[in-house]
């Protein structure tokens, strides 16, 4: 294919966790945000286009934070997730304040995007290695039918200080995956790593593979979640909590039999924030990949002559 890629970051969650607004807040050793390194890392890799997800409120202050970075470096668009977002005419409860989840955001993209894409969470840290492989599955194999999800260890994507979600993975003899497994209360406790859902304590291995949120799909992806979110909202318009999210509808997308998700292994350390005790590790991390030269201090500042 010989359009570039491009790269869809969600940033329009509440951050309820966490206690702000950890998508423009500030964790590399020169002030840089955590999604900085993602669009760093899909430059360097060849993504052609970022697509940041958010609040239409708070597109000004983004705008102002990540622009005067980025803008000479990629082309930059915004798609805007809200409660009302293709709400279809549904009338759901009032008291609801929060908008539907990922695949929600992701749906807010539609018509916005006609390449191949990945998409990934703003709060994250990837790894230029899971930005390497996402490049080439989306550059020589994705088709219509056939997606991809990168996995992770279970082991490095768990909190010391608080309860994280995670898809867990099944998948078949040729890496594709059976099914993915929203698990919402994972945590870790003397050191075991434990699901907690429905009050059912479950030992959960360390190399269990899981989604991270970071899938390349093509825009047939969105056009075949549409229906799906009508249908999802007529059942749980009075719901206050109900999510729809990016691993549940692949789940059932690779339920119907209509396009297959392969699992692409990567040795990347993620980490992330979820709550605010999250934020010294992270900070911390990415001050160690900065003293090991994997990113330089200053990361714009000579990006231009290193990435473009």
């Amino acid at each position: 294919m010989s359009a570039k890629p491009t790269l869809i970051i969600l940033a329009a969650g509440m951050a309820s966790r966490y206690g702000g607004n950890k998508q423009t807040e500030s964790f590399g050793p020169n002030g840089e945000t955590i999604l900085e390194y993602s669009v760093y890392d899909a430059i360097k890799t060849g993504f052609g286009k970022v697509i940041f997800i958010i609040r239409e409120e708070f597109a000004e202050d983004f705008a102002a934070k990540v622009e005067p970075k980025l803008s000479d470096k990629i082309e930059i668009d915004y798609a805007y997730q809200s409660l009302e977002s293709f709400s279809n005419d549904i009338e759901f409860s009032k008291e609801r304040t929060k908008p539907f989840g990922t695949a929600h955001a992701l749906l807010c993209c539609k018509g916005k995007v006609s390449e191949p894409f990945a998409v990934i969470n703003a709060d994250d840290f990837y790894g230029l290695d899971a930005f390497n492989r996402a490049y080439t599955f989306l550059t020589q194999e994705i088709r219509d039918d056939l997606f991809a999800c990168l996995g992770y260890e279970l082991k490095n994507t768990v909190s010391e200080f608080g309860a994280v979600t995670r898809g867990e993975i099944q998948t078949n003899a040729v890496d594709e995956i059976v099914s993915i497994n929203e698990r919402k209360e994972i945590v870790l406790k003397e050191g075991r790593i434990l699901s907690m859902e429905k009050d059912q304590q479950q030992i959960l291995a360390a190399d269990t593979q899981v989604s991270m949120n970071f899938f390349c799909f093509t825009p047939a992806f969105i056009d075949w979640m549409e229906d799906k979110y009508y249908a999802f909202l007529s059942s749980n318009k009075g719901e206050l909590k109900a999510e729809f999210l990016i691993p549940e509808v692949a789940d059932q997308l690779i339920k119907s039999g209509e396009a297959r998700i392969k699992v692409i292994a990567t040795d990347a350390k993620w980490f992330g924030v979820t709550i605010k005790e999250d934020a010294a590790i992270v900070k911390e991390e990415l001050l160690k990949l900065s003293n090991a030269q994997t990113y330089t201090v200053d990361l714009w500042n000579i990006s231009a002559s290193i990435i473009l």
